[in-house]
């Protein structure tokens, strides 16, 4: 897999984050919300998502998962309507019994490209899912709330928040041009998280991490990391997140419009 992209601060010390205490804090968040919130409501920034979408979407990613790290088919969860809860918690507890038999280091199915999977490490997963259900959290607070806004997931250190803009711009944008979802960004944004140790800085759309130091950015979006987070997912407008743009705006909405995430 090639990477893309320019940081310092949290962003390159993501290797001293626990994912898998990370991802743990947030499954079990996410399933102590399943039962307050009515499964026919509407998931913001979701499209036509309802809640039980959103949780059996969380359920068989999980599920998915375990079996790319196994590095076996995916078996079939059955066709459903599942109860939400012991659903959810059935496929949260498979992942972590997962990982807990299989090392980091272990060979597992990874997303890849120009293959969509290809070999990596089981530690890929820890960090995907954690942000996974990092962002789907969100969502479900969303939902519970009517509306989404940047502060619903409170609790999670900036780090964290760091690290899902870095697989962003260092995975996932990297990978839809090479997956050919997108052409290359001709616009370059430069992202600056302002609530870490030092100023976590990443550059969207840059082809070699070599190459980001020389180039000047079109637009720069400043604000925290769980704000840059949210509005890469397009969870949020910079509006909404209380970022800072400099730049032209429609620039940065063009970007943005981009397939950046699956």
């Amino acid at each position: 897999m090639t990477t893309a992209g320019m940081q310092n601060g949290p962003a390159t010390r993501r290797e001293t984050l626990d994912h898998l205490a990370v991802l743990e804090r947030l499954q079990d968040a996410f399933h102590a919300g399943i039962d307050g919130v009515d499964p026919t409501a509407a998931v913001p920034a979701c499209g036509d998502w309802t809640v039980r979408d959103l949780v059996e979407h969380l359920a068989q990613i999980h599920h998915w998962a375990a079996a790319q790290a196994r590095g076996q088919a995916t078996p079939p969860l059955g066709e459903g309507p599942f109860e939400l809860a012991p659903h959810y918690a059935a496929r949260a507890a498979e992942l972590r019994e997962t990982f807990r038999l299989l090392a980091p280091d272990a060979p597992a199915r990874v997303l890849s490209h120009p293959e969509p999977l290809g070999p990596g490490p089981v530690s890929f997963w820890h960090r995907r899912q954690a942000h996974e259900t990092l962002v789907h959290l969100h969502d479900l607070h969303a939902a519970t709330g009517g509306h989404a806004r940047e502060d619903l997931v409170g609790d999670i250190p900036p780090e964290v928040w760091a690290d899902a803009v870095d697989e962003v711009v260092t995975v996932f944008q990297p990978r839809q041009v090479g997956l050919g979802r997108m052409r290359p960004l001709h616009v370059h944004v430069l992202l600056q998280a302002d609530d870490t140790a030092g100023i976590g800085t990443w550059l969207l759309g840059s082809p070699t991490s070599d190459r980001a130091r020389e180039i000047v950015p079109d637009v720069t979006v400043t604000g925290s990391s769980r704000a840059l987070a949210l509005l890469l997912w397009r969870r949020l407008t910079p509006e909404q997140a209380g970022l800072t743009v400099r730049g032209a705006r429609e620039d940065l909405d063009a970007v943005l419009a981009e397939p950046i995430v699956p």
